[in-house]
């Protein structure tokens, strides 16, 4: 069935993670018949360094210390505070999660950045960008696929009874690294693009272990639809893509149609609705900018039913109404799409 998730930032609620977690896990289990909930880890990144994503993840990683630093996140010698408080929200959020989830035996998604978006915005210890040395990136992937085993492992020791893990691989700089445009440190040059076969191989270690770990893979590439092949040649299970940002372009579609032919889902990130005074919110558009290109480039209407929907941009709304309006919106564009693809 079609189904909804979200990629994991959530307002502060009053910096309350167990209440954010409580109210994403019941809005979730509201929604219509015939919708799939795929409830996911919020993250109050609006707590400070550590809670944001790429402090997150930072932390996650085996063996390789983590520090703020200038320009933010670099690798350091030693682990120090900033680390230790990393590690301290994501053990708050993992014991919030306990409690919210206790008898939770559906399906539960996580969000960590990719090993791409990571080397681009971590800091070497006293050097550029991770992203500039490739036996570094190459560590750094290794340090990430072991850093993900444990967090899923850690996921299904805090919900024993959770069912089918997803881990979301936030890849939104695949695209900047592909092409060659990130700057260096000193911001007069440019870093150099990074081959397609490269960037599988730098992928490939981390699907693997997500994989290894009884979960399953998405790497989401926010609108950088050029990331779609070394994803699925990776060995993603599905891609996520904000397709409001894409609309109509035949190649990107082109691409989404080789990747669903070879068993690949796609997770649709959808821009919030337009709401208007008189009809309140205007989800038929949104549920055009699927159906139309999925329809114009020849997939079996079918396949909508296999959609996971997300809200994009990947970050929170301004409140937590906000917030949970647009899952309520997610599950009525969810219900419209399996109902298009059972006609």
């Amino acid at each position: 069935m079609t189904a909804v998730s979200g990629h994991g930032p959530w307002p502060g609620v009053d910096r309350d993670e167990l209440e954010a977690q409580q109210i994403v896990l019941g809005d979730l289990a509201d929604l219509p018949t015939g919708v799939d909930a795929l409830p996911f880890l919020t993250q109050l990144s609006d707590r400070g360094p550590g809670a944001d994503p790429l402090g997150r993840t930072a932390a996650l990683l085996a063996e390789l210390p983590v520090e703020m630093g200038p320009h933010g996140w670099k690798l350091t010698d030693h682990p120090g505070a900033d680390q230790r408080r990393a590690g301290t929200f994501l053990r708050e959020d993992l014991g919030a999660l306990a409690i919210a989830a206790h008898g939770h035996t559906g399906p539960f998604a996580l969000e960590v950045l990719g090993p791409w978006t990571l080397a681009a915005s971590l800091w070497s210890a006293r050097g550029d960008r991770v992203l500039a040395d490739p036996g570094a990136r190459h560590e750094l992937a290794l340090s990430l696929a072991e850093g993900v085993r444990a967090h899923v492992a850690a996921v299904r020791q805090q919900v024993p009874g959770v069912g089918d893990v997803v881990v979301q691989l936030a890849e939104p700089q695949l695209g900047a690294v592909h092409a060659g445009v990130l700057p260096t440190f000193s911001g007069y040059a440019r870093l150099r693009s990074v081959p397609g076969p490269d960037l599988v191989e730098g992928l490939r270690p981390v699907v693997d272990a997500v994989h290894d770990a009884g979960a399953r893979a998405v790497v989401h590439l926010g609108p950088t639809w050029s990331g779609l092949p070394p994803a699925v040649l990776a060995g993603a299970d599905a891609v996520g893509l904000d397709v409001g940002d894409v609309g109509w372009d035949e190649r990107a579609w082109e691409l989404v149609a080789r990747a669903a032919e070879k068993g690949v889902g796609l997770w649709a990130g959808l821009p919030a609705a337009k709401v208007s005074q008189c009809a309140g919110p205007m989800l038929g558009e949104l549920v055009r900018l699927v159906a139309e290109p999925w329809r114009r480039i020849g997939l079996p209407a079918s396949g909508l039913d296999g959609l996971t929907l997300l809200s994009a941009p990947r970050r929170p709304l301004a409140g937590v109404d906000a917030s949970r309006a647009e899952l309520a919106n997610l599950g009525r564009i969810a219900e419209a799409l399996a109902e298009r693809a059972a006609a």
